[in-house]
C-alpha cells in the first residue's frame, strides 16, 4: 500500500484552528487552565496552539509548560537502547488547575497514562483533559480517550501515523505509512 496523506497543509491549519476555537468555547479566558505539551512531539502542536490562541485573543494569559514522561513510562527499563529524557518545564503549580495535555498522536494510550502520573509531581489538577491531533481509535492498550481530536483514523497495526511539521520538515502534513515506507 502506498503512503497516503490524511491531512495536507491547508487542512492541517484548519484543524488546528478548529481545535483552538473548541478550547476557547470550553475554557473561555483560560483562567485556572494550563496547557502542557507532551515531549517530544506534542510540544510542536502545543506551541502552535498557544501561538494561535494568543493571535485570536491577545489578552489571554496562558499558563504553558512542557512535560517529559521518560521516567514514568512502563517500558523504561525494558528498552534495548537507553532512553534520553527531554526537557520538562512547568514553573507553576497544577494544584486545582484544569490541565489540557497536548500530544500529536493518541495510539496505545501509554504515553498519556505516563503523562498523568508525571503531572502529579506538580500538584493535583482539578481536571485533566487530552487534546490529540490524530486519534488512532482502535489501538488502545489502556482506557484513554481524547477530549479534543483533530482527525480520527483507523489504521491497522502494520501502519503508522507520521506527523510532519513546517518548522521541522518544511511543510505540515499527516501521513499513514506502512512498515516498508521510509518517509
Amino acid at each position: 500500500m502506498q503512503p497516503r496523506v490524511i491531512l495536507n497543509s491547508r487542512h492541517f491549519k484548519l484543524t488546528i484552528e478548529r481545535l483552538c476555537y473548541q478550547l476557547i468555547e470550553d475554557h473561555g479566558d483560560f483562567s485556572n487552565t494550563a496547557l502542557i505539551g507532551v515531549q517530544p512531539r506534542g510540544v510542536h502542536l502545543s506551541k502552535r496552539i498557544v501561538q494561535r490562541l494568543q493571535a485570536i485573543n491577545p489578552a489571554l494569559q496562558l499558563q504553558y509548560g512542557v512535560l517529559d514522561v521518560t521516567f514514568y513510562r512502563d517500558d523504561f527499563r525494558q528498552k534495548e537502547k537507553p532512553m534520553t529524557p527531554e526537557e520538562t518545564r512547568i514553573d507553576f503549580s497544577l494544584e486545582n488547575q484544569r490541565v489540557i495535555l497536548v500530544d500529536d498522536v493518541l495510539y496505545t494510550g501509554r504515553t498519556i497514562r505516563s503523562a498523568m502520573d508525571a503531572l502529579l509531581d506538580y500538584g493535583r489538577p482539578d481536571r485533566i483533559e487530552l487534546l490529540a491531533l490524530v486519534d488512532r481509535r482502535f489501538s488502545r492498550d489502556v482506557p484513554i480517550k481524547a477530549d479534543y481530536v483533530g482527525k480520527t483514523v483507523d489504521a491497522i497495526v502494520s501502519e503508522r501515523v507520521k506527523v510532519e511539521w513546517e518548522e521541522v520538515n518544511g511543510e505540515d502534513n499527516i501521513w499513514i505509512l506502512t512498515e516498508n515506507d521510509n518517509a
